[in-house]
């Protein structure tokens, strides 16, 4: 290896201070302007989040590095991401109502089967979306929730009204399983 690439490699172009702070105010700024942006960026994602996430990475790289390509600056500033990532979650972890206002509170979308549009729009969320993310958990329409809520993590939960029309099913198809064995019974009796 040349000394130039040595030097390019491994020594740093700014100093270790500043290389620590850049991911740090990147950090920040970036829980809060998710937080602002809503739930559904974070899991409901449509091709359009997709794009402002990966050139949002992109975006904010050089402010965490600076004018250092470096690979130990590199990894000081991937360190420093990691680690503060790790302080905040411990530190969240034991200040519940911190982490609520940093993460935000569930969202009720659907109440007794009724579908609360105005949340939906607040969290700028479809009908068809709402129907598709009910559909990969096995709901065949809106009409069988009875309840929908937005986890502050962005996932959707469902659940179903009471009793599903697979146990109205069920309990049809055993009642008449029960009045088939109690004629067979008789036919045999008599």
């Amino acid at each position: 290896m040349t000394p130039k690439l040595v030097q390019d490699m491994f020594f740093l172009g700014l100093p270790v201070a500043e290389k620590i702070l850049r991911p740090i105010l990147v950090y920040a700024f970036l829980i809060v302007g998710l937080r602002l942006a809503g739930k559904r960026e974070l899991a409901q994602l449509n091709p359009f989040d997709l794009v402002v996430l990966l050139t949002l990475s992109n975006t904010v790289q050089n402010a965490i590095i600076g004018d250092d390509n470096s690979v130990t600056g590199g990894l000081i500033g991937a360190a420093t991401l990691l680690l503060i990532n790790h302080w905040v979650a411990r530190y969240l972890y034991g200040h519940e109502q911190i982490d609520r206002l940093i993460e935000g509170d569930p969202d009720v979308l659907i109440e007794n089967g009724v579908v609360r549009r105005d949340r939906l729009q607040e969290e700028l969320i479809t009908i068809a979306g709402l129907a598709s993310a009910a559909h990969k958990q096995g709901f065949a329409t809106l009409d069988e929730v009875d309840r929908a809520i937005l986890d502050p993590s962005g996932t959707i939960c469902f659940f179903a009204k009471r009793p599903t029309p697979e146990t109205e099913r069920h309990v049809e198809i055993l009642t008449r399983l029960d009045r088939m064995s109690a004629q067979l019974a008789a036919l045999k009796a008599g």
